[in-house]
């Protein structure tokens, strides 16, 4: 007998082979391994946002522990520096410093009270003063959100407006912030029509909030002017900050960096990967998630691809319950990375995986067998099943078993 032809639509071939009936991507970019239907696999978030493929260039990694996520991510980078990409990794545990040192450059260690100093609100040098104080407001309102582990009041995102006011420099720092929100001027009450001890009291908490920079846990690091001797528009720029990897304020510095990154991707520098390794800080924390989000929705005009690197999928879940603020802030956040790159997930996370990724019930069966260097991509709407291959050159610069592995 002889079974007779099923004649079926590319829509429902998809469901049934959602790795064979999918449209190829351009061949120009970085070859990143072998497409596990047949050919190469090459993948550019510029060149895939030029061709209308994409609306944004921004990727998420996720991954188990030793299943291949950080020598895609790492080889990844190596391989866009050839092409004149500029890199810049936020390295929360210093693993980053052979990729720097191959690429020429050296690791910037960012350790509370040690020789570098970053000023967030060195922002807004090629802007107007009003934008300037707006841009330098959201940041102090970020950080201070991030501290309190809550929303800002509407009299204290006033009480910030008039501090920096208070100012005279053009990039005050934080310390100056504090004490203008400590000692309010007289003005600022006749204008709020409060008393003084009212507005002093409405900014107290935020003041001791951001204090915390001054004499904490990450005094010495955010505190005093940019150091000038370190060389931040580099083509190459490891942030280490694996000193904070254990402290509960690692997404508050993050935030602080970022806003530095921030003002530095104003200058044009060329297309850019930024990558924030260790994302999970981030989704943790209200205030650093939201500034996270807007940092993604400036990526197109600033020519910037931003890399987020995460264990799993839950991890996205962590800012809040389903339905919150925070949890469709984070569906934000996975809609501005059209590029979802997910190695082997575990059993557990596979009703977060086929909800959050929009999972076939194909590809969530096959998301926890994965072996490792083989990953489900997502590109817009496409799924590929892609096994990452490195070059014997590149193998050093991603080893992170030495220490576990040696005697």
């Amino acid at each position: 007998m002889r079974i007779p032809a099923h004649e079926a639509t590319t829509a429902q071939l998809c469901a049934a082979y959602p790795f064979v009936v999918r449209r190829p991507l351009p061949g120009g970019g970085v070859l990143v391994g072998r497409d596990l239907t047949g050919g190469s696999f090459v993948h550019d978030p510029f060149e895939l946002y030029r061709s209308g493929r994409l609306t944004n260039p921004n990727l998420l990694v996720l991954g188990q522990i030793g299943r291949g996520k950080s020598a895609f991510v790492k080889s990844y980078l190596y391989r866009h520096a050839a092409f004149g990409r500029r890199i810049v990794v936020l390295d929360p545990k210093g693993e980053y410093a052979p990729l720097a040192r191959a690429l020429g450059s050296a690791p910037v260690e960012l350790v509370p009270g040690g020789p570098v100093r970053l000023n967030p609100l060195d922002v807004g040098s090629r802007e107007a003063a009003t934008e300037a104080r707006r841009r330098q407001g959201g940041i102090l309102a970020a950080i201070a959100t991030a501290m309190l582990s809550r929303t800002l009041r509407p009299v204290e995102h006033a009480l910030l407006e008039f501090a920096l006011r208070a100012c005279a420099s053009p990039a005050p720092l934080i310390g100056e912030v504090v004490a203008a929100l400590l000692s309010p001027r007289p003005e600022v009450a006749r204008e709020l029509r409060d008393s003084m001890e009212g507005v002093g009291r409405d900014g107290r908490e935020v003041a001791l909030a951001l204090r915390r920079l001054l004499v904490g846990e990450l005094a010495g690091l955010f505190d005093a002017p940019t150091s000038s001797d370190v060389d931040l528009a580099g083509p190459v720029l490891v942030l280490d900050l694996s000193a904070l990897y254990h402290s509960s304020s690692l997404g508050v510095a993050i935030i602080c960096v970022q806003a530095v990154l921030e003002e530095l991707s104003q200058r044009r520098l060329g297309q850019s990967l930024v990558v924030v390794d260790e994302a999970w800080a981030l989704f943790s924390n209200l205030g650093a998630a939201q500034f996270l989000q807007s940092s993604l929705k400036l990526a197109r005009a600033r020519g910037v691809a931003n890399l987020l690197v995460t264990h799993r999928v839950s991890d996205l879940h962590a800012a809040g319950a389903a339905g919150s603020a925070a949890s469709r802030l984070v569906e934000g956040l996975l809609a501005d990375c059209e590029t979802v790159v997910c190695y082997a997930q575990s059993e557990s996370e596979m009703p977060h995986a086929a909800s959050a990724l929009g999972l076939s019930r194909e590809e969530a069966r096959m998301l926890p067998r994965l072996r490792r260097g083989v990953a489900l991509w997502r590109v817009g709407e496409e799924p590929y099943l892609v096994e990452h291959r490195l070059a014997p050159g590149e193998r050093a610069l991603v080893d992170t078993d030495g220490a576990l592995l040696s005697n």
